[in-house]
């Protein structure tokens, strides 16, 4: 899929879901993540990487004929979803979207899209992928709930959402969420991220839970869309 087919498919902006235009928060994030953007794979590249091997590995199980990543970012992710896959990723960082692009270029098996989107207002239309991964992205968004929303709406009725983050209330999350405080704000970064509040107050189902990454201080969970 190249990003005029992708766009093809996408609804026109509306005044209840915004612009492309970004402001306040949005302006922020993309600030924050384009001072991030030539470093963030040295930061982020293999503390995370079991995380995202162990998602893509859930996504090459399930085949969806349709996928879209939220938060595509640089693109780490990309290599490991399955070739036959339609894949899109988004992201509201046109620095990161750079990095992501040239690494869809390496992969030419691949049928790959990349925009710039806000997740929180997304232009693709109702049911438009079987599959949608949410990778390290939900305790970074300005508002959670309005991500969540605009996900289970563009993924189909009975579709997959696979959300790979951390979850605060574990022992050593205790530790790590006194130790980074301070400096969260500045990266957009909520320590404390709760799977009571974020996962189970919605009415999808959890098909799967499981602990990732360096002391299991990130999990994987894969969701079924409602009908």
């Amino acid at each position: 899929m190249r990003d005029g087919e992708a766009r093809g498919r996408a609804k026109p902006a509306n005044p209840r879901r915004g612009t492309s235009r970004v402001g306040g928060s949005e302006a922020r994030v993309a600030q924050t993540y384009a001072r991030l953007a030539p470093i963030y794979d040295l930061l982020f590249g293999g503390v995370l990487e079991p995380g995202r091997r162990r998602m893509t590995a859930v996504v090459r199980v399930l085949a969806p004929a349709t996928l879209l990543e939220v938060g595509v970012g640089t693109g780490l992710a990309l290599p490991g979803y399955p070739p036959a896959a339609r894949i899109v990723g988004i992201d509201l960082s046109q620095d990161m979207l750079e990095r992501a692009r040239e690494r869809a270029a390496r992969l030419p098996d691949h049928r790959i899209a990349i925009e710039q989107m806000n997740a929180e207002r997304m232009r693709f239309a109702d049911a438009s992928f079987d599959c949608v991964t949410v990778p390290y992205v939900l305790s970074v968004t300005p508002r959670p709930a309005e991500l969540v929303r605009e996900i289970r709406r563009v993924c189909k009725p009975n579709g997959t959402i696979v959300v790979l983050n951390h979850f605060s209330g574990s022992p050593a999350w205790w530790l790590l969420e006194r130790a980074v405080r301070s400096a969260a704000d500045h990266v957009g970064f909520r320590s404390d991220f709760r799977y009571e509040e974020q996962i189970l107050a919605h009415d999808w189902r959890v098909l799967s839970l499981e602990a990732v990454n360096l002391f299991g201080l990130s999990r994987l969970v894969v969701l079924r869309n409602r009908a």
